[in-house]
């Protein structure tokens, strides 16, 4: 089982149109530090699971016939955008399985196309995908959203995007369990007035490090990073604690 973000921006990506800070400059002129909407797929068994659907090339990237199922995790524009685009596509109906929302984004229950919305997917109510055990997991966040852990062979992975901390149920379920990886939202850099971090829709550092002390995962990996949160990387990542690691566009994990 391996798992390749396509993405581990926020909605901004980086560079960032416009900006002229550190991080945009550089990502400006090395293409290896520009950073696509947050997405991801997994491959196994010869099939491939796409996590979120807003790759700006999944058209070219995933040639028809090669994508087997796609979890949204929620229906942000932002994270399903491409699914417009794919729907006009001909073939065998793609199972698409989201999150239990009843308005959806835009038009694309009505005109589903070659997508098949009717598989739903309900908070710790785990179904099997190829010999994957997949549990949709409670975030907290504007819109109904769910992150997912994948468990195989002994081995488990969740990718919990997009989030303000952890609810309770969810933070039980994962310290229940060896957790190797916890791929996550790390929009911003240290709030320090708690009052306002949770007023946001994303995580900060803060967060994120609690994540990491509660739930013990072997490695945290930060996902829908913003420029904010890399200018704030670039200069304190060492005090973070070491099973904590910045993702990056391409990045392949494999359990």
């Amino acid at each position: 089982m391996k798992l390749t973000m396509l993405g581990t921006g926020n909605s901004a990506m980086m560079p960032v149109y416009g900006c002229s800070c550190e991080a945009c400059r550089l990502a400006m002129n090395d293409s290896q530090l520009k950073r696509e909407k947050t997405s991801a797929y997994i491959e196994h068994d010869g099939q491939i699971l796409l996590l979120d659907a807003n790759a700006p090339d999944l058209l070219t990237r995933f040639p028809a016939g090669t994508i087997n199922t796609i979890l949204v995790t929620h229906y942000h524009m932002d994270h399903v955008h491409s699914l417009f685009d794919l729907r006009w596509g001909v073939g065998e109906p793609i199972p698409v399985i989201s999150p239990d929302d009843p308005s959806g984004c835009d038009d694309l229950y009505k005109h589903s196309g070659l997508l098949d919305f009717s598989q739903r997917a309900l908070p710790f109510q785990s179904f099997t995908w190829q010999d994957i055990r997949v549990t949709p997991l409670p975030l907290t966040h504007s819109k109904l959203c769910l992150g997912y852990a994948f468990e195989w062979n002994g081995h488990c992975l969740a990718y919990l995007t997009d989030t303000n901390g952890l609810p309770d149920e969810t933070r039980a379920w994962l310290v229940a369990r060896h957790v190797e990886w916890i791929i996550t939202d790390c929009n911003y850099p240290p709030i320090e007035c708690e009052e306002t971090r949770l007023a946001k829709n994303h995580n900060d550092i803060h967060q994120v490090v609690q994540i990491a002390k509660d739930c013990q995962p072997g490695h945290l990996g930060l996902a829908h990073v913003s420029h904010d949160t890399i200018n704030w990387l670039n200069h304190h990542q060492h005090t973070l604690p070491h099973a904590i690691q910045l993702l990056s566009d391409g990045q392949e994990i494999t359990l």
